[in-house]
């Protein structure tokens, strides 16, 4: 047999195999659409407009297929770790979309010093009437304000999560993945029961901060600060400032 020969049967061989490897990528992405769907409907739940849904699903699904080649056959443990890496990628666009204005983010910092200021002053937690009357502002503008400030948290503790184990996001390894789990789950304990059930509630199962409140029998605007509280705990016992 010549060396063309060889050549052809090889190059024929590669082809076979690239092309049995873009299907089983194909199989795979399709079978974990539902998830990315999961995630884009949470976090489109909570940002602006800055990013559509349907871009967000198309980022969600490079971060789906990312994961993948990183992480190779699926197994039991891959939708927690593709999880991670799906809502890390929508995340980075959020951020590089820059989807809260500069003058929204100084107004949210003129709200929480205000707050902050109402409580120190009463020497308890205010009441939402309280809050409304003292910020002159209308329910739906502090609820949005919330659930601004929720959305910068919970994208402040995913970056956490790529710090606890030193790497940036998109370098992280299933294994190094499974350490920062770790680290959650004992972060997770210093949390009273309320508090695990709403983390929970969004990390596991991807649920909307409106469809907790749901799930809780609670206002979206107390699911908010119970949130932003328990995620406060959690990064102060991993050493975050």
């Amino acid at each position: 047999m010549s060396m063309h020969t060889h050549l052809a049967y090889a190059d024929a061989g590669a082809a076979a195999a690239r092309a049995r490897s873009a299907a089983d990528e194909q199989r795979v992405l399709l079978d974990y659409a539902p998830l990315v769907k999961r995630i884009v409907r949470q976090l489109g739940a909570q940002v602006t407009a800055a990013v559509s849904r349907e871009d967000m699903g198309q980022i969600g699904l490079i971060g789906l297929l990312e994961a993948l080649r990183r992480y190779g056959p699926p197994d039991e443990k891959f939708g927690a770790f593709a999880a991670l890496r799906v809502r890390g990628a929508i995340l980075d666009e959020l951020r590089r979309q820059d989807w809260r204005p500069r003058g929204v983010r100084q107004e949210s910092h003129r709200l929480r010093d205000a707050v902050r200021e109402l409580t120190r002053r009463l020497g308890r937690e205010p009441s939402e009437s309280e809050i409304l009357a003292a910020l002159d502002i209308s329910a739906d503008s502090y609820h949005q304000h919330l659930q601004d400030e929720n959305a910068e948290e919970f994208a402040s503790f995913d970056e956490l999560v790529g710090d606890l184990v030193h790497l940036p996001s998109d370098c992280a390894t299933p294994e190094a993945q499974t350490i920062a789990r770790l680290s959650i789950a004992r972060a997770l304990q210093v949390l009273d029961e309320r508090e695990q059930r709403i983390v929970q509630l969004y990390y596991e199962f991807e649920l909307s901060l409106k469809e907790i409140a749901a799930v809780l029998g609670l206002t979206e605007a107390r699911v908010c600060q119970i949130n932003k509280a328990a995620l406060a705990k959690m990064k102060a016992l991993l050493g975050q400032p």
